[in-house]
Order: C-alpha cells, then structure tokens, then sequence
C-alpha cells in the first residue's frame, strides 16, 4: 500500500474498554485524539450474555434523561425493550434500530425483553449518538422503532444490509433526520462487495464488528475498529472475505459548538443549566416501568 493508497482514510480507530456504571463496553471514540466526528458524538459497542431467569427491572438501563442529540442503538443479537416518558414501549430485535431524537428532553430505559430473560442468550448493541442542530434541539421528541425486516434491503450484495435512513443504492430508509445522513448495518458475506461513495465535504466513518475484509484503495480492516474517511469525495468499495458485520455513516457536519454534560448535547454551559433544571422540575415527564 502506498501513501496515496491510504489517503481515504483519516484515522484508524481501535475501540477501547470503558466501564460506564458497572458496564464494560467498547468505545473507539471520543478519544484524547478524536473528540467528534461532527455530526457524530459518540459509538458505544456491548456484547454480553443476559443471565437466564433475571428480573427485567433489574437488567440492562433503567430510567435516565437525554436532550438534544440522537442516541441510536443498533440491535445485532438478542433485543432491547425500550420504554420512555412520551408513552412509547416497543422491543427492537436483532437486525433492528430504535431512533431516538432527544429534542428537548425525555426520559428512557433500555432494557432486555421479558422473554430474552426467560430464556437467556447473547446481547450485542452499538448505540451512536448523532448531534442536533441548534435549531432543533428544542424541539418535541420523536422515536422510530423498526424492525429488520421494516428497512430497506441493499439488494445489490448476497448479505443483509439494511438501509437505516437516507438514500442509498436507489432505495429511502424510513428514519426521519434532521439533515441528510445516510446510516446502513449489517453484514456482508463472503465475496460480497459494496460500493461507497462518499459526497465531498462530508464525514463518514465505518465501524467493523468482526470478520475478515478489506477497503479498496486501503488494504485490511481489523475487527472492532473504527475508520473514519477524509472529507473529500471518497470513491471506494467494502470487500468481506468471510461475513463482517458493519456500520457506516455519513453526513455534513453541523459545524456549531457542542457543550456537552453526562446525556445533555447543547451549545452552551447556560443550557446545560437549564436541561439539568428541567429534568428536575419535571420538564422532560416522568416514566414509571411495569414489569
């Protein structure tokens, strides 16, 4: 490979252990070199097992405040009940995405279901958090729960990938943004090859899960890393070699300033203020779980 070669890619990202409230999950970014990939705050990757025969109510994540920003959880293995304080109670199964825009405040637990603890099994989730512009985030919240088979699949490749939301290889995800994005998951299987092309100006990264594969006018992607790709146009394809599981983004950045405090994305520290102050008084609503 030669420099030129590696020039669509910016930074090579190896997710890191972080233990968030007891739970250790795989984070590549923020890192002390990699705050935002504007418009992207955040990736989170957990993989564990739910113990057979636990309580709901003591599983997973339970009641807690977001504004504005966009926490999406991607679901590869087993489910996530979520529950929040506009009424919305849905399970999202593997292969599936639940699409929460924060605006200005609610309150939501994530959770296995009731019968993933009946049973026992794997759980394996990424959840990104995607900024809100200023001018939105004070906006009333909306949730999307959609099931694999409810999104767009990319017909062009023999594995499953499924468009999340913008416009890709002809087809519209169902996911209503902000501003444009294009969002896909999945998997590819061997052999398979996707096309990528990147628009100019925007940020992109893709986020290996596992398998064996490389990037065209790259080389070799390792698994649980992420890359993020210079702001050029960026023409390139996604090979696998055995079934790699992915996600890949895409966006303008939104270019204003973020203030951010535990789950409160905001412009400024006087904001930040005022979330903490609603979700006291009450502001955000109240969510009460029954198991």
């Amino acid at each position: 490979m030669t420099n030129k070669n590696k020039q669509i890619i910016k930074n090579v990202l190896p997710a890191l252990t972080v233990n968030m409230g007891g739970i250790l999950l795989l984070q590549p970014f923020p890192t002390q070199n990699v705050e935002h990939i504007d418009p992207f705050l955040l990736l989170h990757h957990h993989h564990g097992v739910v113990e057979k025969g636990r309580k709901q109510s003591d599983a997973g994540i339970g009641p807690h405040p977001h504004r504005g920003f966009s926490p999406v959880t991607f679901v590869f293995k087993g489910d996530v009940h979520h529950r929040d304080s506009r009424g919305n109670s849905s399970v999202v199964k593997a292969g599936g995405v639940q699409w929460m825009n924060a605006g200005m405040g609610i309150i939501h637990s994530e959770r296995p279901s009731k019968e993933l603890l009946e049973t026992g099994g794997e759980q394996e989730i990424l959840q990104l958090w995607i900024n809100t512009p200023a001018a939105n985030k004070m906006n009333e919240p909306r949730y999307f729960a959609l099931q694999r088979e409810e999104m767009p699949q990319v017909d062009i490749v023999e594995g499953d990938v499924r468009i999340v939301a913008g416009t890709f290889a002809g087809k519209m995800g169902q996911v209503k943004t902000y501003f444009p994005l294009v969002c896909l998951m999945g998997h590819l299987n061997p052999d398979d090859e996707l096309p990528l092309i990147k628009p100019e100006g925007e940020n992109a990264f893709l986020y290996v899960l596992d398998g064996d594969g490389f990037l065209h006018s790259y080389g070799v992607l390792e698994e649980k890393t992420l890359y993020t790709f210079h702001q050029q146009k960026v023409e390139t394809a996604l090979k696998a070699k055995s079934k790699l599981r992915f996600i890949y983004v895409s966006a303008l950045p939104i270019n204003e300033k973020v203030q951010q405090y535990g789950p409160y994305v905001m412009n400024s520290q006087t904001e930040i203020l005022e979330a903490l102050r609603d979700y006291q008084m009450g502001k955000m609503g109240f969510l009460v779980e029954e198991f």
